[in-house]
């Protein structure tokens, strides 16, 4: 009798621990699904970029797919990269309108990152540097608070603004960018400035072969916030 009971007890330990295993077994796809799902989500989820410019990313004059912005459209495909952009770029926008606009952007498109170009407005009027400057750092402290990251492009006056005026208005920008720690693109226009081959009939605004280089001047600061989360 008691050998009997010996074989059942393990006849039973055995078959609670086979139901044990197949259940573990039944477990596990849906278990790999999930981490799949939460390794794709950490890892592979695109960005969204935001940019907040005036006319020099608005192609203005220029065909569309020609810009800066396209031309960066086009680099990240081929690198399949799928970061969304969002060009609120404006012909004529200023930093003031750009202030009043960014709020309502950042909750429509919940931005991971958001370039801001902007200013060369405001010096070709002439406006205040403090409140050029104001408006830069409203708008990038409106972009910290949701946790997005800033990108900052830089803008230099023509000499005929006067040089305490272009000096004045250029330093706003290495002094925000210092502030917040964030990317600074010292100069959009470096490398085309002397070159007037490369603007359009206005000689203010770069025309398609100005546009490459641009991007090139861009590209160091801001493809590096713009891998897959």
């Amino acid at each position: 009798m008691l050998i009997y009971l010996k074989k059942f007890r393990e006849q039973i330990s055995v078959e609670d621990a086979n139901r044990a295993r197949r259940r573990t077994l039944s477990l596990l796809p849906a278990a790999a699904l999930l981490l799949m799902s939460g390794m794709t989500n950490a890892y592979s989820a695109p960005k969204t970029l935001l940019v907040l410019g005036d006319s020099l990313s608005a192609e203005y004059g220029l065909a569309r797919g020609t810009g800066w912005v396209a031309l960066l459209e086009q680099r990240l495909a081929a690198q399949q990269n799928d970061t969304r952009i969002v060009n609120a770029s404006i012909s004529g926008e200023t930093t003031s309108g750009g202030r009043a606009r960014l709020p309502a952007l950042l909750t429509k498109h919940q931005p991971d990152v958001v370039l801001i170009e902007l200013g060369a407005n405001d010096g070709l009027r002439g406006l205040p540097v403090a409140a050029a400057e104001a408006n830069l750092r409203a708008m990038g402290e409106a972009v910290k608070k949701t946790g997005a990251q800033v990108v900052l492009v830089g803008m230099r006056m023509p000499p005929n603004y006067g040089r305490a005026y272009g000096e004045q208005f250029y330093g706003v920008y290495g002094k925000l960018a210092k502030e917040w720690k964030a990317p600074l693109v010292p100069f959009m226009f470096e490398g085309i400035a002397d070159q007037p081959q490369l603007f359009q009939a206005d000689r203010m605004h770069p025309n398609a072969k100005a546009h490459p280089t641009i991007l090139k001047n861009i590209w160091p600061q801001l493809a590096p916030l713009l891998k897959a989360k």
